[in-house]
Formats: C-alpha cells, sequence, structure tokens
C-alpha cells in the first residue's frame, strides 16, 4: 500500500515518486486523500495510448483495426475500470501524478526498442544487476544513460554537493534546481524515465563512515563507476572494490579517455594501474590543504603525458584564474555514453582487459588546429 503523504514538505522534498494501484482498496483511499489535500495538483492519464502500445507488440505482424485494438483493450481491462488498470504514479516535486502501465508491461514497452542489440535475456539480466556512481558531473551523464538504456536494475548514486550555477556547463538539468543536492536532482529524473528503477542515494557522499554501506547494504555492487574530484575518495572507493573483486571504471571527460580496472578478474591489479605510489593513503591525500598540493597526484592519474593541450593549460591556471580544472558538456555526455556502453558489457560478462583507453574525438575527426 502506497505511504499516505504528510504535510507541504514532504509534497515538495524527497527523490521518490509515490504509487497507487486503485485495485487495492487502501491505494485508493490514499489517493483520494492526496487528490483531496492539493487541488492543485496535475493529473496525466495517457494510459490508452500505452495500452494500444502493449497490444501492438502482441501481434508484431499484424496490422490491428480500430474494433481489434478495442477488443484487446477490454480484454486486457477483463472487467475493470481504465482507472484501476495499471499504476498511478505520484511526482511531489512536480505535483503531478501520472497513469501509466505497471512495472512489467511498462518495462516491456519501454524497452522494446533494445531489441536486440540487447536481447530479452540480457535485459533479464541486467535488471538483477547493481552499480554504485560516485561523482554526480560526468556520474549524472552515467547515471541517466544506464536508466534509459535500462541496463541496471539498482542505481546507487552518491555525492555531498549541491548544484551551483557553473556546473550548468556540463549538467543536463534547469535553472529551477539550483541550490537542490545533486543527489536529489539524478534520482528524481531517473524516476521521471522509470519510476521502476530502484535508486539508492548517499546524500553525503562517499566517506570512511558510509563507504562499506554504500558497497553492500542490499546487496553487493557488480560494478563501481567512479567520477569523483577527491583523490582521496578515488582512492578509498578502488581500495573498497578491489577487497569486494568489484570492477571500477572511471572517465575523465578529457580526450575520451576511459579507465577500466577489472578487479572482478585478477584480484592482484593494482589500484589506478599502479599510477599512484601503493603506499600512498585516502588520508595522506586528506591531509593535503592546497590544490598546487594534491596536483601532485592528480596529475598521474590524469595521464600527465597524455591529457590534451587545452587540460594542460587549464590545468595551469588552477588556483589563478579558476578554482578547478575544466569539463565540457559534450565530454561529459560522451564520457556517460562510454561508461554506459562498457559498464552494460562488464554486467553481460564481456571480457574486457584493464586499461586505459581514448575515444579522442579530435583525432578521430581531425580538423586544421590542433587541440
Amino acid at each position: 500500500m502506497a505511504s499516505v503523504l504528510r504535510g507541504r514538505a514532504s509534497l515538495v522534498d524527497g527523490e521518490r515518486p509515490y504509487f497507487y494501484r486503485l485495485a487495492e482498496e487502501g491505494d485508493a483511499a490514499a489517493l483520494r486523500m492526496l487528490l483531496a489535500a492539493d487541488a492543485d495538483i496535475r493529473v496525466v492519464d495517457q494510459l490508452m495510448p500505452q495500452l494500444r502500445d502493449s497490444i501492438k507488440l502482441e501481434h508484431p505482424g499484424q496490422v490491428l483495426t480500430e474494433d481489434a485494438y478495442r477488443a484487446a483493450i477490454a480484454h486486457k481491462l477483463g472487467g475493470r475500470t481504465e482507472a484501476e488498470y495499471g499504476v498511478w504514479v505520484y511526482y511531489p516535486w512536480r505535483r503531478q501524478l501520472v497513469h501509466m502501465l505497471d512495472e512489467v508491461e511498462f518495462t516491456r514497452v519501454r524497452t522494446i526498442r533494445n531489441a536486440y542489440k540487447i536481447t530479452f535475456e540480457e535485459q533479464a539480466l541486467l535488471r538483477t544487476k547493481k552499480v554504485g556512481i560516485i561523482g554526480l558531473s560526468v556520474g549524472q551523464s552515467v547515471s541517466l544513460c544506464i536508466a534509459i538504456e535500462r541496463s541496471a536494475g539498482e542505481i546507487r548514486i552518491a555525492d555531498f554537493d549541491t548544484l551551483e550555477l557553473s556546473n550548468l556547463n556540463r549538467i543536463r538539468t534547469g535553472v529551477h534546481n539550483l541550490g537542490l543536492k545533486k543527489t536529489t536532482i539524478v534520482a528524481r529524473e531517473i524516476a521521471e524515465i522509470d519510476p521502476f528503477i530502484k535508486v539508492v542515494c548517499f546524500h553525503e557522499g562517499i566517506n570512511e563512515q558510509n563507504a562499506d554501506a554504500f558497497f553492500d547494504d542490499g546487496g553487493a555492487l557488480d560494478l563501481l563507476i567512479e567520477e569523483c574530484d577527491s583523490v582521496d575518495i578515488k582512492l578509498l572507493a578502488r581500495i573498497k572494490a578491489k577487497q569486494r573483486g568489484i570492477p571500477v571504471l572511471m572517465d575523465t571527460s578529457d580526450r575520451g579517455m576511459v579507465d577500466i580496472e577489472r578487479y572482478d578478474l585478477d584480484g592482484s591489479y593494482p589500484v589506478l594501474h599502479g599510477l599512484i605510489d601503493p603506499s600512498i593513503t585516502p588520508e595522506f591525500i586528506r591531509s593535503l590543504k592546497s590544490a598546487q598540493e594534491k596536483l601532485e597526484y592528480v596529475m598521474p592519474i590524469l595521464g600527465a603525458d597524455t591529457i590534451s593541450e587545452r587540460m594542460k593549460s587549464s590545468l595551469m591556471e588552477l588556483g589563478k584564474s579558476i578554482t578547478t580544472w575544466p569539463q565540457l558538456g559534450g565530454d561529459v555526455a560522451l564520457g556517460g555514453a562510454l561508461c554506459a556502453n562498457v559498464g552494460r558489457r562488464i554486467l553481460l560478462g564481456d571480457h574486457i582487459d584493464s586499461g586505459r583507453t581514448y575515444v579522442d574525438v579530435n583525432e578521430i575527426i581531425p580538423g586544421s588546429s590542433k587541440q
């Protein structure tokens, strides 16, 4: 039974939708209470087109007449009213109530155009997978790509930060979300695409106190995608992943660089490919105060000899004209797509070796000037 919402704050805050199935008496009563409490809730009922889509999929080789559609819809309803079919999903942050197919039918219709680039058997396997994403700049793009493809059944997201105006050069969201937790924004966006994907938020980010819960609570992660800025958390996350034999992906949004660390295939594989002295600890990195002090440890991760010339120029300006390294919206979107692609293939059992790969668009499609 859906929880009855109480108080204006609960109608505005949060990142989870509420489900009401009117065939269940308690849900029907709860929904009546909700609508009576707020006359400004917008009701969106587009169930019929969804039912037609579902019926079309059940008869892929036929051209159905309107009479055939009506008969098939009546059969699906099975004596229920249209309102009782499917599920009503309430999005409190939008104050919208949406009527949609319930989970199994919704998922089948929503993902049908994955087939057969992702087979039905693979889609079923991916629904059992749990993916953790730390850092929600590139991580937001990764999260949404995974949700759109539905290449995981559970997504755990972690970031302590709130949305600032300077984030809007690379994070796909609106100015109305300024000041909100990035975790809340991403969770809401996923829920608006597919409310049945489980999203677990770590609003405080990842730290020594909650890292084990991020990896273990509710079942072990199958894949970690690490996209945070903090070097100490990069180390901590990989130490935890290596202990558990969990593969790790990272995209740096420069030259399309993707890091792959297959601790599931090789438990002895060195953290960050051995680019950082193994004696360096997260505690030591945390003890460093300035960006310049940390740069010594950031550069090996980025690849001092392989980063783009424009990134090198930008890093020279850290602490002078800029406060952190740059990321472009197109590069972040590319990184999200790359991580979603490689991550899906790893989850499906592809043998992809550890290493560092570049999908450098400037090299693939060269221009007259070198960037």
